[in-house]
This record gives C-alpha cells, sequence and structure tokens, in this order.
C-alpha cells in the first residue's frame, strides 16, 4: 500500500494540468481615469485564478486606443468610446465592454485653508478657455458667495496626452458652453486656449499639488488619494452636486433607457437634480476574436468582474454598473470569441 501511495505522487508530478486550469499572460494598455480600479482587480483576479496574468500600462486612452488599432495589445481602455472611424480601423473588430462609471472632477490648490468651492459649467469654461485669470474674478465670486478668494492668478492644468478624461470634461463644457463648443469643442485631444499641460491624472495631478492657484481636471480618486479638494459642479437642474458614488450612479442610471446597443454613450450633464454632471461610463476594448488560452482568461475575467468585482468600484470611488444594464453587458462579453 505505501508503495503505491509513492506511485501515486510520483506519477502526479507528470499529470497535465486540468482543462479548466486557466493560464495564459494578458497585456493591455489605455486609460488612466480606472488605472485604480484595474489595478485592484487584476491583483484580486490573480489570487483566483494564480495561472492568469493581466498586465496593465496607464498610458492614456488615446495611446491605448492607437496601440490596441495598431496591434500590440491584447486589449484597450479608454473612458471615451472610440470614434466609427476608429472602429473602422480595427482588423479584429472591437466590443466596448462597460465595467464602471466614474467622475472627472475640478479641483484646486489655494494652499492654507483652502475653502470649500463650487463652479457653474459657464465659469469653468471661461477658466479653460482663459477670459478668468484670477481667482476673485466676480463670476467666481458670484457662485461662492461669502467665500473670500485670493487675488491671485489661475494656473490651469490639463491633460498634455490623448486623454478619455479630456475627452469627458471637453463634451460636458460643449454642452454647458457655446463659447467652448465653438472655440476648442469635444475631443480626447484638443488645442487648449491657455494653461500648462501634464501627462496622464497623475500629471495633471501632481502640476496641482505643487503650484499655488492651479485648477484642473482628474479622476476622483487622484485627488482624493492626494488630498486634494474637490468642488461641487452646478448640474442640468441647477443643483451645485458633489461627485460620490450616488451622484455618479445616478448620472449613469438615466442613460440606460437610450444606451445604444454598443454602449458607446455620453452621460454628462444629465438629467437629474441628484445626478453628477461630470461623470462617464469607462470601457475595456477587446477584440471580436482572441486566441484561445487569452480569450478564455479575458472572458473568464471579465464574468468576476461584472459580479465579485463591483463590489470593489465603491472602495476606489467609483461607482458599480446599474443592476439593470449587467445582463446586457454579459450578454456583450458572450459576443467575443476564444479561438
Amino acid at each position: 500500500m505505501r508503495l503505491l501511495v509513492l506511485l501515486l505522487l510520483f506519477t502526479a508530478q507528470f499529470v497535465a494540468p486540468s482543462a479548466s486550469a486557466q493560464s495564459a499572460t494578458i497585456n493591455g494598455a489605455g486609460a488612466t481615469f480606472p488605472y485604480p480600479l484595474y489595478s485592484k482587480w487584476f491583483s484580486e483576479y490573480g489570487k483566483v485564478k494564480p495561472g492568469a496574468e493581466i498586465n496593465y500600462q496607464s498610458i492614456g486612452s488615446g495611446a491605448g486606443i492607437k496601440q490596441f488599432l495598431d496591434g500590440t495589445i491584447d486589449f484597450g481602455a479608454s473612458d471615451a468610446p472610440m470614434t466609427d472611424e476608429q472602429i473602422a480601423k480595427a482588423k479584429q473588430g472591437v466590443v466596448h465592454i462597460p465595467t464602471a462609471l466614474g467622475a472627472v472632477i475640478v479641483t484646486y490648490n489655494l494652499g492654507g485653508a483652502t475653502p470649500a468651492l463650487q463652479f457653474s459649467g459657464q465659469t469653468i469654461a471661461n477658466i479653460f478657455l482663459g477670459k478668468i485669470t484670477k481667482w476673485d474674478d466676480a463670476a467666481i465670486a458670484k457662485d461662492n458667495p461669502g467665500v473670500k478668494l485670493p487675488s491671485l492668478s489661475i494656473l490651469v492644468a490639463h491633460r498634455s496626452d490623448g486623454s478619455g478624461t479630456t475627452a469627458v470634461f471637453t463634451d460636458y463644457l460643449s454642452k454647458v458652453s457655446a463659447d467652448w463648443k465653438s472655440v476648442v469643442g469635444a475631443g480626447t485631444a484638443v488645442k487648449w486656449p491657455a494653461g500648462l499641460g501634464g501627462k496622464g491624472n497623475e500629471g495633471v495631478t501632481g502640476l496641482i499639488k505643487q503650484t499655488p492657484g492651479a485648477l484642473g481636471y482628474v479622476e476622483l480618486i487622484y485627488a482624493e488619494k492626494n488630498q486634494l479638494p474637490v468642488a461641487k459642479i452646478k448640474n442640468a437642474s441647477g443643483a451645485f452636486v458633489s461627485a460620490s458614488v450616488q451622484s455618479v450612479t445616478q448620472a449613469g442610471e438615466g442613460a440606460i433607457k437610450t444606451m445604444p446597443a454598443d454602449f458607446r454613450v455620453s452621460i454628462t450633464n444629465a438629467p437629474g437634480k441628484a445626478a453628477y454632471p461630470i461623470a462617464s461610463y469607462t470601457y475595456l476594448l477587446l477584440p471580436k476574436k482572441m486566441p484561445a488560452a487569452k480569450g478564455k482568461v479575458m472572458i473568464d475575467f471579465l464574468g468576476w468582474a461584472l459580479n465579485q468585482g463591483q463590489a470593489l468600484t465603491g472602495t476606489l470611488s467609483y461607482s458599480p454598473l446599474p443592476k439593470a444594464l449587467l445582463p446586457k453587458v454579459r450578454a456583450k462579453v458572450a459576443e467575443v470569441k476564444a479561438e
């Protein structure tokens, strides 16, 4: 009997892994907006499926889309859905998988005892247009009655790279300011009328943090991690609203009834008294066909992300996908084939 046990143990060392044990290394790149969430997700998923390694580079939506189209990565990530022109260039096709929602916020550095501020969309647009250059400008004072504002120059901080965060922010400004829409417009990369650029949400956050008088836009978690103030923004109902899991969720839920089949949608300046106005879905970009091993791991990961992963969104100040949307997203994942 002892000899039999030893023989079985010896033989087990050479038995091939079970077909259910998935093993693959997958490489992706793109948006900095969801990077904190994706880092957490890929780490936690790796604990559940030790053989699956998903690497992700936070290089900006524009660069991520380019690498996806060039075929140098297995998947991309963007907060701005790909355009029809970009989709036409995707040799393997593309499937947009919404993974979570997040907020683009306005943050600033007034040093010392920084006052809590709020802004209307028109005021923000005029700051980024270079029309408002001082913190004690009448328009900022009107948005913030009773707040003592310093006579300090405003340094506008914006992205220097192609960015989904920029696309969301400029989409919002184009909806609330006719001047912004006609002069600058919306896109992942625009010609900025004023300010200095930083690479990624990390770069813009660093620029604001080290520059008194600076004001810029980043994803919510970057301001929170760096202990920077987060401004309330005036929404479509006329209320000044803070970015939160709840206010971003409400913005996302407002778009479900009119959500297109490919999920490419804008939810900026959404209706609803409690809706945060600069919110967005964020997407993973997948080819319609993936190599068998990688495809099976990616599909399994997405099943995990749309279930257990959603419970982790709030811990990093993102919002989970609306429950009513989840069945449609799972059906979209099924369109990705592992061959």
